[in-house]
C-alpha cells in the first residue's frame, strides 16, 4: 500500500479552526503494517492494517510532554519519543492523532523500512525537536 509521511492535510486545516489545542489534548501514536494505506488525506484513526503483537495494544501510545514552541518565524510541537517495552511487533509506519478530537489525524511517519522489535524495545527515534526538524512544524 502506501504510507506518506507529513502533516495531515485535514490538520492543517483544523489549525486554522481552532479545533486542536495540543498541549492540553491526549495525542496517541499507532503502528502500522506496511499493508497500510496512510496517505496525507487521512482524517482518522482506524485499526485497518494496525500492527499486532506481543507488547502493542491497539490505538497504541499516549505521547507525552507534548508541547508547543516557537523559533523564528517557525512553530513547531515536540513530544518524548514513543516506546514499547518488551515488544515483539514488526512495523512500516505510523499515525500521531488527537484522541481528545475524535480520533483526528495529525500526522503520518514512514520508517521507510519494515522495523522489528524482538522481545526487546521498539522506539521511534523521532527528529530533534527544533523549528528546522521536528516532525510537526509551521513555517
Amino acid at each position: 500500500m502506501m504510507i506518506t509521511q507529513g502533516q495531515t492535510d485535514s490538520f492543517k486545516a483544523e489549525l486554522y479552526q481552532a479545533i486542536h489545542d495540543l498541549p492540553a489534548d491526549t495525542l496517541k501514536i499507532a503502528l502500522y503494517t506496511a499493508a497500510a494505506s496512510l496517505p496525507l488525506s487521512t482524517l482518522v484513526y482506524s485499526p485497518a492494517e494496525e500492527v499486532v503483537g506481543v507488547g502493542y495494544a491497539a490505538g497504541g501510545l499516549t505521547l507525552t510532554n507534548v508541547t508547543v514552541a516557537y523559533s523564528g518565524s517557525t512553530a513547531y510541537v515536540s513530544f518524548d519519543n514513543p516506546a514499547w517495552a518488551g515488544s515483539s511487533i514488526v512495523a512500516r509506519g505510523a499515525l500521531v492523532y488527537n484522541n481528545s478530537k475524535a480520533d483526528r489525524s495529525v500526522a503520518i511517519i514512514d520508517f521507510g523500512a519494515d522495523k522489528t522489535s524482538n522481545a526487546s524495545t521498539f522506539t521511534i527515534a523521532l527528529p530533534a525537536n527544533t523549528a528546522a526538524s521536528a516532525l510537526i512544524r509551521s513555517v
